[in-house]
């Protein structure tokens, strides 16, 4: 089992990453302080891992209550997020208690803000099943629900108390959704890490065909960079902006095409490409690395063009009302080279709608 830490003075906290953590009752209560706990998964994870967590808990010395949602980006909202409150109160859930997220990004996120909110904020676990929550999503305090009008808009900085990370429910994971968390591991190479990104191109078979050692390599050097900017940033105010490579671009194609319809690695992944080619057109990567970016979220499976049906006004659109907008100003966070990025604010709308059009 590898052992990282998230560096917040007196919210510091672990990150477990290995295999059968499901069933290691010690790790599991460790981090749960109260008698009383709360699980929220939903109807595609929960007949998978529920009963195993219930049960290392419940040997634990610990009450369980679970609430079950229902699965996919669809239902990550305010009236979703209500059942939540819903279980905690009919249960009789009191400051005590602990919120474990057993899911993907959408669980881990609802759940999160459930926890920051319920009775002004009670302790939580992350125990991620996909690739994009357990190299991402679950790590670093992110929590929200998706408004109509813009993903992600309502939401609270929130750090779990632990994040457990269990490379075995990765073996039961789609195809297209494993190959959607890799977006997120694409990007942390493009943004942060040349030498990582150079060993995902020479490694995809063994991290396609789920070979355990690449799998921890993988996860443990995505989990270490996010641990990194997050100490630094926790509140993206600077360096954690890095983090949104693509998703600028790819919030937009989610929200357009209706939450769901593209996974949000898939609009990551055609984000990324189109940040790429702006960096292309402003002379900051080059035609070999633009290619390259094309090629490797290709080889993963991944779309790297917007939807045919979508406009560059719906871009705009969109954009306009993303977080990133700061004075009235869109900020992008663009490649330069492969191995760094950085933000840029002032793009000149032709740039950008060239890069949408063309990529």
């Amino acid at each position: 089992m590898k052992l990282l830490n998230v560096q917040l003075g007196d919210r510091s906290y672990p990150i477990y990453i290995g295999q059968n953590l499901l069933s290691d009752s010690q790790l599991m209560s460790k981090h749960v302080t109260g008698n009383k706990v709360m699980v929220v998964t939903n109807t595609v994870v929960g007949p998978l891992f529920l009963e195993q967590v219930i049960q290392s808990l419940e040997v634990g010395g610990k009450h369980v209550d679970v609430v079950t949602l229902p699965d996919g980006e669809s239902h990550k909202n305010l009236e979703t997020l209500n059942a939540i409150f819903d279980g905690l109160l009919s249960k009789k859930h009191g400051r005590d208690t602990s919120i474990v997220a057993l899911g993907g990004g959408v669980i881990g996120d609802m759940a999160g803000f459930a926890a920051s909110c319920y009775q002004r904020g009670v302790e939580f676990i992350q125990i991620p099943t996909t690739v994009l929550s357990q190299v991402d999503s679950s790590v670093g305090g992110k929590t929200a629900v998706n408004h109509s009008l813009g993903k992600n808009m309502i939401g609270a900085f929130y750090q779990p108390q632990a994040v457990l990370i269990d490379i075995d429910c990765l073996n039961s994971l789609p195809q297209r959704e494993f190959a959607a968390g890799m977006a997120e591991v694409i990007k942390y190479g493009i943004i942060w890490d040349n030498e990582f990104y150079q060993w995902l191109i020479e490694h995809r078979r063994e991290i396609q065909s789920l070979s355990s050692e690449h799998l921890i390599s993988m996860i443990e050097r995505c989990c270490a960079i996010k641990a990194e900017v997050v100490a630094q940033d926790e509140k993206e105010h600077g360096v954690r902006a890095l983090l949104n490579l693509g998703h600028t671009f790819g919030h937009a194609i989610e929200s357009e095409q209706g939450y769901g319809n593209w996974l949000h690695g898939e609009a990551v992944a055609a984000g990324t490409v189109i940040a790429a080619k702006t960096a292309l057109i402003m002379q900051r990567i080059s035609l070999d690395e633009f290619e390259s970016i094309k090629h490797i979220f290709t080889s993963y499976g991944l779309p790297i063009v917007k939807p045919v049906d979508m406009t560059t006004s719906q871009f705009m659109g969109h954009m306009a009302i993303d977080k990133k907008v700061l004075a009235g100003q869109l900020r992008f966070i663009l490649p330069r080279g492969i191995g760094h990025a950085n933000v840029v604010s002032g793009i000149d709308n032709r740039t950008i709608s060239d890069a949408i059009e063309n990529h």
